[in-house]
Order: C-alpha cells, then sequence, then structure tokens
C-alpha cells in the first residue's frame, strides 16, 4: 500500500506528476481523495453512517470515521472511487447514483504523516439495515448511526458528544451490538470546516428531498 502511485498536485489542483503513497505522506504533497458519506431513513428521520476503523491502522486506529473514504490511485478516475464503498463496507454502487458534494482541501499532521487532501465527497441517500453491509475487517471493524441532526450540532459544535447505534466485530469474530454516547475523542478529527460543510451539504440535500 505505501508503495501505490497516487497522482499529486499543486495548491491550486493542477496536476504535477506521480509519487508513492510514503512519499506523499511524507513529504506532504496534494493528493486526491474520495469520500463516501450513506444517509439512511428510517420512517421520517435522517441517520448518517460512520465506519469504526481497525486498530490496524496507521492513522487515527480504533476512532469513528467517514462512511467510507481512499485514495484515487495514479491510473483511476474519481469514478472509480467506488470501489472503496466495496470493499470497506459491502455496497454495491452506481457511481452516477451518487450526489457530488464538492471538492473539500484541506491538510493535517499527525506524527510523520502529512496529509494534504483534495476530497471529492459525495454522499448516498436511501433505506439500509445493518444487514446491508459486509465490512472489510482489515480496515473496518464497526459501523454505527447517528441521529443526523446530533451530527448537524456536533459539527457546529453545540455538542459535543453523539448517541450512536452499530455493531462491531469482536476478537473471536463474534458480531457485538453498539449503543453509547461518544465524545470527541473517539471520532477523527477532521478539521471543523470539513465537517461543517458536509453537514451545511448534506441538510440542504435532505431537505430538498423532503
Amino acid at each position: 500500500m505505501k508503495n501505490e502511485l497516487l497522482k499529486i498536485f499543486d495548491k491550486t489542483y493542477k496536476e504535477i506528476g506521480v509519487a508513492t503513497r510514503q512519499h506523499v505522506h511524507a513529504v506532504g504533497h496534494w493528493h486526491e481523495t474520495f469520500h463516501c458519506w450513506i444517509v439512511g431513513k428510517e420512517k421520517e428521520e435522517y441517520y448518517i453512517y460512520f465506519q469504526l476503523r481497525s486498530s490496524l491502522k496507521d492513522m487515527y486506529p480504533n476512532l469513528l470515521d467517514i462512511t467510507a473514504a481512499g485514495h484515487i490511485l495514479a491510473n483511476e478516475h474519481m469514478k472509480d472511487g467506488i470501489r472503496e464503498v466495496k470493499e470497506e463496507i459491502g455496497l454495491e454502487l452506481n457511481y452516477n447514483n451518487l450526489t457530488k458534494l464538492g471538492v473539500i482541501p484541506y491538510s493535517v499532521k499527525k506524527g510523520n504523516i502529512i496529509d494534504n487532501e483534495f476530497a471529492n465527497v459525495f454522499l448516498v441517500v436511501g433505506e439500509y439495515t445493518f444487514d446491508d453491509f459486509v465490512l472489510q475487517l482489515e480496515e473496518v471493524v464497526g459501523l454505527v448511526k447517528v441521529p443526523f441532526q446530533q451530527f448537524y450540532d456536533y459539527s457546529f459544535h453545540r455538542i459535543h458528544s453523539i448517541n450512536v447505534t452499530g455493531f462491531k466485530i469482536g476478537e473471536n469474530g463474534e458480531k457485538l451490538n453498539i449503543d453509547e454516547e461518544v465524545s470527541i475523542d473517539k471520532i477523527v478529527p477532521h478539521v471543523p470546516a470539513y465537517y461543517q460543510e458536509i453537514a451545511t451539504k448534506i441538510l440542504e440535500h435532505i431537505e430538498r428531498k423532503d
């Protein structure tokens, strides 16, 4: 994985070359990622889904994160990002049915990793149950849903914890139920502007649907 080739860009999103994933994160080259947020509707309430990252992940192990996300390789197009959804959480999606929320640039430095991303963010709204998801345990060990209004309020710092329900896979392969309140230290600390932009655009989308 560290030797995967990624396209690299300048700060204006102009492609300037190709580098290995390891080098990209070592020096902080801008690169492309694919983010897909899944929102489900149950009766009249909307929920947003988070994955629980594996303990094997280099960055943010055991934290809640975007439903499915990953890097776009140098030989791929953005539409190929749906492979991340299939690989990580087992959903078969049609790229043409995704709603693009935009490209959000953001930078995070953690330890020796400098992560400068152009995040291409997409949304899927549907009716799901937890049985619809099959997890890639090397990457994802659980899935939870959060009432969308709570996610929105959390994104704008109106509340400091959220209620999550779902499941995780235990060390012996058993499926364990999750029903708890989690605080900020259990959620990947994407920059606040990212969460706020996502929350705003998802709200606009579901309000148009209703």
